[in-house]
């Protein structure tokens, strides 16, 4: 009897012992609270009472990076936020050297986006953010090395304006798209005050031309009836036709 509940407690202690890891954990072993291994994928053992084990998501996370109230280098104020993508490279480490890792990155990811972004201008912010996403990744993978987390990227999600600063903006476009509206206009009048000239110099050095594009214009008014034509002849015309009367 006492052997049967012997053999029974050892199953059921070998048992407890048993732990699967998954191909995408790691294990981190300590045997007496020391450090002793990592567990591999697989079915592993590890004894109950004297050892322990931390398991660890190796799979790369996303980090939601909440709105950080920032001031630029040329005094605006605003809120950014972006999203940072890590994974744990060390298992060991990731357990051993800090504490709740997660919460560790996303601290440290908000803190290094607002002195990241006090270092730039709002222009710099808003048509270089690949650069300044970089440089946030660069700096946070620099800082989570001794933890064992590799950032694999960083990108700025939303850069919130004051409404104040927006109207601004917007005027600033508004004007800029005008001013280029002015000066295409201008080129389009250079260009066709330049064809007129040559097309007044072609018809006046060309006997009859002048007169061929006269009756040419009157053609193509002639084709709407609801045009009226009022033709101008020469004075000349009209004196020949007076002395040809007085002749009769």
């Amino acid at each position: 009897m006492v052997f049967g509940f012997l053999i029974g407690v050892l199953i059921i202690f070998v048992l407890s012992g048993m732990k699967i890891v998954n191909e995408y954990e790691r294990g981190v072993k300590f045997s007496l609270g020391k450090f002793s291994g990592t567990l591999q994928p697989g079915l592993r053992v590890v004894i109950p009472i004297v050892q322990s084990w931390e398991r660890v998501d190796m799979r790369v996370k996303a980090v939601d990076v909440p709105d950080q109230d920032a001031i630029t280098k040329d005094n605006v104020s605003l809120k950014v936020n972006a999203v940072l993508y890590y994974k744990v490279s060390e298992a060991e480490k990731a357990i051993i050297k800090v504490e709740e890792y997660y919460y560790a990155v996303s601290q440290l990811a908000q803190t290094t986006m607002r002195d990241v972004v006090g270092e730039v201008t709002l222009d710099q912010l808003l048509s270089q953010r690949d650069s300044i996403s970089k440089k946030i990744q660069i700096i946070v993978d620099k800082a989570t090395d001794p933890w064992g987390i590799k950032i694999e990227s960083v990108e700025l999600k939303h850069v919130e304006l004051p409404q104040d600063m927006k109207r601004v903006i917007g005027k600033e476009a508004e004007a800029e798209r005008e001013k280029r509206a002015v000066i295409i206009k201008a080129e389009g009048e250079v260009t066709a005050s330049s064809n007129m000239s040559k097309a007044a110099k072609t018809l006046s050095e060309a006997p009859g031309a002048l007169h061929l594009r006269t009756l040419q214009s009157i053609n193509d008014l002639s084709s709407d009836q609801s045009n009226t034509i009022i033709f101008a002849m020469p004075l000349e015309i009209l004196k020949a036709f007076e002395g040809f009367s007085k002749k009769k």
